[in-house]
């Protein structure tokens, strides 16, 4: 499929970009999707300056009128899914089920789920104190109440390996919250945010409230970190860009949320159902190709179940069908680009030749002759020194490091970087949550891959900054104001 060239969209008008359009690549063909604009950094800092231009109208609005906006977008959303999956697939190289129901179906119930948050109180009542008479006053019963107000403008930077839920999940919470947005997609597969953008245009968002700019290098995600105009980055990606968008945020004093890299533990008890913890590891292999900062991509295994596992993961894979993600059957896709792709096969290389055993995969699926293909692949007999152990591969690529005891277990969960989503598996489940409790890491999974998306969202270290999900969202994206008064 092949989409007319898209313009930027800037103060409610979708304008020509001063640099022209870049090639949007199919990873699954490597044929073009589309042309994405190239913004100037001009035109980033316009959408800045317009964001900032309607937020004193925004942010003062009815909630019920913010609540019905985000309602119709999601209807919207709806109305055109076919449309809107077809279009993620082919730029993502999610497969069909995966753009459908992770992508598409998830980022439209975002837009309801802040519909709802857009009505949550924003008041907190505090106890009130009885102050003695003194330097600051008369004595008094003195009341409080905490009340939440939007940050500003919020600038979005989303990451590619989810078009639709990643960036619904920054957008919806922001604008439920009074902010307005400037939106900068991840290069590789922008055009999906346009679609949403075009949504929330119908809806009837107010001119401003939501602008979205591309391109295909670094000058529009750098315009849109340090433009003045700019109150908090919002931002999902690899820890080293955060970290470089952070001291730009440092110097001024702009709020920031950061969902950054994972290099997940699965520690995988001697009791553990073991075809559980396979179903839940396997992900890594299937799910987006292992594209996902959440994945249990680090697998330490209690000694006495290595072998077990091993070679119950080795099955689990050789059932996986790998290919086009547009047929029928295929759960491994391909990843979103040639360079990635070869990253990938470099970590795989480097595993090798720091004494990893490749047990299966390692190389490129031998019946494709065309798309950025990986199998998924599985490295035995490492040690947690390794780099393809302590680093984020970011593809289906899974490292196994075994273990004597719980102990020993917990202290190499813990010996990472890395603390987004650990998991644990175990049969005893007091025993599960005694592991779970001492590993540091902003969420674990016990016995299970899945998620309360009610639950707070983030990670200790360098996994990032701040919290998201459910309500965590709406105060992400606010401000505290102390409310004082004498009783």
């Amino acid at each position: 499929m092949t989409t007319a060239p898209q313009r930027l969209f800037i103060g409610g008008a979708w304008t020509e970009p001063d640099h022209g359009h870049y090639e949007v690549i199919n990873p699954a063909t490597e044929q073009a999707v589309g042309l994405a604009p190239e913004a100037s950094r001009e035109q980033v800092y316009a959408a800045a300056a317009a964001a900032r231009e309607a937020f004193p109208a925004w942010s003062r609005s009815r909630p019920e009128d913010r609540a019905a906006i985000l309602d119709r977008a999601a209807d919207l959303m709806h109305r055109d899914f076919a449309a809107n999956a077809a279009l993620a697939r082919a730029e993502s190289g999610a497969t069909t089920g995966t753009a459908r129901s992770m992508q598409v179906a998830v980022g439209a119930a975002r837009f309801r789920r802040y519909a709802k948050g857009a009505l949550e109180p924003v008041e907190e009542a505090i106890s009130p104190q009885i102050n003695e008479a003194g330097p600051m006053g008369r004595a008094g019963v003195f009341g409080a109440v905490a009340v939440r107000q939007p940050v500003g403008v919020v600038t979005c930077i989303t990451s590619y390996n989810n078009p639709w839920a990643n960036p619904a999940g920054k957008v919806a919470p922001a604008l439920a919250m009074g902010n307005t947005v400037v939106v900068k997609p991840a290069p590789q597969d922008p055009l999906s945010v346009y679609r949403m953008a075009e949504a929330l245009a119908e809806a009837g968002v107010p001119p401003g409230v939501v602008n979205v700019v591309t391109g295909s290098g670094p000058e529009a995600g750098e315009a849109a970190v340090d433009s003045p105009d700019v109150d908090m980055v919002s931002f999902t990606g690899s820890t080293s860009v955060g970290q470089r968008i952070a001291e730009v945020c440092g110097r001024g004093m702009k709020r920031q949320l950061m969902e950054l890299g994972g290099k997940g533990a699965a520690v995988v008890l001697d009791d553990a159902d073991l075809d559980a913890a396979v179903a839940g590891i396997g992900t890594t292999f299937s799910f987006y190709s292992g594209q996902i900062c959440t994945a249990p991509t680090r697998v330490l295994v209690q000694r006495g179940s290595q072998d077990a596992l091993i070679e119950k993961l080795v099955a689990y894979a050789g059932r996986l069908a790998v290919g086009d993600p547009a047929a029928p059957g295929t759960v491994v896709g391909p990843v979103i680009s040639a360079a990635h792709r070869d990253r990938i096969e470099s970590y795989v290389e480097l595993g090798r030749k720091e004494g990893a055993r490749v047990v299966t995969g390692g190389e490129r699926p031998s019946h494709l002759d065309r798309g950025f293909y990986v199998a998924p692949t599985l490295l035995a007999d490492c040690t947690n020194d390794m780099r393809v152990v302590r680093e984020e591969i970011f593809g289906p690529v899974v490292v196994v490091v075994p273990f004597d005891d719980e102990e020993e277990g917990i202290a190499l969960a813990n010996d990472s970087d890395y603390g987004l989503i650990d998991y644990v598996w175990s049969g005893d489940v007091a025993r599960a949550f005694r592991v779970a409790r001492q590993l540091r890491a902003g969420g674990v999974g016990v016995n299970t891959i899945g998620r309360n998306m009610e639950a707070p969202f983030g990670g200790f270290k360098r996994s990032g900054v701040g919290r998201d999900v459910g309500s965590y969202a709406l105060h992400a994206y606010s401000e505290l104001q102390a409310l004082v008064w004498p009783g």
